[in-house]
């Protein structure tokens, strides 16, 4: 029994400091700045946060729990100052996942407490929070006050400055740049159909060849949407004029590359299929080739930083997206690879409809 009562407290220890450690190094994947801005948007945006404070406040958080993993490992103010702030961090956590779990069900969707390298729900990530906060409160109790521990601030302030500005150095703070690659290449298919036109019935006129009708032709009625600005023009001119497709990639994303493929077989089947246009996330673009290769075709498509890549698919949704335009109205959309994710058979539907018959 003693030797467990003197071996918990650095079991103890670890454990939370391989947690934090984890937990900020997990942030950082699969690259430093496509991560924290994914966690800025993500996290941060719908708390409020605004752009110019979240850049900051992310890499500080991150490095803060960077330097906490450290910082357990050691043996300055340890009861005093280390412990009590990891206790009130997971706490802040807890509390805000509380929040978020009564707001949306919390059983699905990722908190973001480990990045997208371990995805858990809001209600997994409580769990986890309550039995680290249960360890901490176990450390203090078994731990006693008169043991003794370092006084030198130096080590605490020299950790935590020197993690928080390993954040910056990893993820430099990137001007605002909403544009940074333009291409508009397009296969043959694609070509045969560069500009959509609409087209009209004509009614036959009394000519010498013909005999004279006299009735009077019935105008034609056409049950489409009336045209409206979609708000993405600014990507590709022509996305309001007739029926189109926009999607929404990220080149190295697997999910993107087989929806791709889909678009690209369910488009050589029919000749009346909407022109597809792409927007990039600029995260690894030397793969948007390759991408293309997979998917058996090049549509066109333009190159967007990260931050305005998620604000364009939405704070609240997951790549890849698909988006079913007429005359710039927004009939349908998908994103993700859960609940909203895009099915083939679902779009086909869609589009064999009239206006009228989607409005009901």
């Amino acid at each position: 029994m003693e030797n467990f009562k003197k071996y918990l407290p650095w079991t103890i220890r670890i454990i939370i400091s391989v947690l934090f450690l984890i937990s900020a190094v997990a942030k950082l994947y699969p690259s430093p700045y496509f991560a924290i801005s994914t966690f800025e948007v993500k996290q941060l945006y719908p708390l409020g946060f605004s752009e110019d404070f979240a850049v900051f406040f992310s890499r500080i958080l991150i490095g803060i729990e960077l330097a906490l993993g450290i910082l357990l490992l050691q043996n300055n103010f340890l009861r005093r100052i280390v412990v009590p702030s990891t206790l009130l961090m997971l706490v802040v956590f807890t509390v805000h996942l509380g929040i978020d779990t009564i707001q949306t069900g919390g059983n699905s969707g990722n908190c973001g407490c480990f990045g997208s390298l371990l995805p858990m729900t809001p209600i997994e990530a409580i769990i986890k929070n309550i039995i680290a906060i249960i360890l901490l409160i176990i450390y203090l109790y078994v731990t006693p006050k008169t043991v003794k521990e370092g006084n030198n601030f130096w080590v605490l302030s020299t950790i935590t400055f020197a993690s928080i500005l390993a954040l910056f150095m990893l993820a430099p703070i990137q001007p605002k740049v909403v544009e940074v690659a333009t291409e508009e290449i397009e296969t043959p298919l694609e070509n045969s159909e560069s500009i959509e036109t609409q087209t009209t019935e004509t009614v036959a006129i009394n000519t010498a060849e013909t005999v004279a009708v006299e009735e009077t032709p019935k105008p034609v009625v056409v049950d489409e949407p009336a045209k409206v600005k979609s708000g993405y023009a600014q990507y590709f001119s022509n996305i309001d004029q007739g029926k189109k497709i926009l999607a929404l990639f990220v080149p190295g994303c697997e999910h993107c590359r087989d929806v791709a493929k889909e678009l690209t077989e369910m488009k050589a089947k029919d000749k009346n299929f909407p022109q597809v246009q792409v927007v990039f996330m600029n995260e690894e673009p030397e793969k948007i080739p390759d991408f293309f290769a997979f998917a058996g075709a090049t549509f066109p498509y333009k190159i967007i930083e990260v931050i305005p890549f998620w604000k364009l698919l939405g704070d609240r949704k997951d790549t890849p997206g698909i988006i079913y335009f007429w005359n710039g109205n927004k009939i349908k959309e998908w994103d993700g690879i859960n609940e909203q994710k895009f099915v083939g058979s679902e779009l086909k539907s869609v589009l064999k409809k009239n206006y009228s018959e989607i409005k009901k």
